[in-house]
């Protein structure tokens, strides 16, 4: 095989090369991207009678039902540094004049470890506005409890919605 030949031969594998990475690199630039899903910021999961319920295990939803204006974002905030799991903050549907947590059980252990954490809550029924464990401050709401309780152990088996990636 000639100089020549051997040249030519070498640039034509080089030129089929650059044209199969072109094309592959084309064909990855111009696919889509892929569409992120949704993770769900907390699980239902279930505590056993004497399993223990922890702040960072616990989803706190937090909506301002006084006239004060950003309630909601500093208390939610507040228990961020405290370990909870933040949940939605927002404006409540109605006034009120108290905290209020709003559960279907009042035995929750989530619930009883959130509602530990605020002075004069009471535990009533009402729509799930946000994620895990929902709570109204109302207009007499200054500020938590300076006592932070870590955990609470569940006294019956208990459903509640578990921070994902807690253990």
């Amino acid at each position: 095989m000639t100089a020549g030949l051997r040249s030519a031969a070498t640039l034509g594998v080089l030129v089929a090369l650059v044209l199969l990475a072109t094309l592959w690199g084309w064909a990855a630039f111009t696919e889509p991207f892929p569409k992120d899903e949704p993770v769900a910021i907390c699980e239902n999961a279930t505590v056993p009678a004497g399993g223990e319920v922890r702040r960072d295990q616990v989803v706190v939803s937090v909506f301002n039902g006084s006239g004060r204006s950003g309630l909601a974002s500093t208390a939610s905030a507040e228990l961020e540094e405290r370990g909870f799991v933040a949940g939605d903050v927002g404006n409540a549907p109605d006034p009120s004049p108290t905290t209020q947590i709003w559960a279907d059980d009042a035995a929750n252990p989530a619930v009883d470890l959130v509602r530990q954490q605020f002075k004069g809550a009471q535990v009533v029924e009402g729509d799930a506005l946000g994620p895990g464990v929902v709570v109204i401050l109302g207009e007499k709401f200054q500020s938590l409890k300076k006592k932070q309780v870590e955990s609470v152990v569940a006294q019956a088996d208990a459903t509640y919605c578990r921070a994902t990636g807690s253990e």
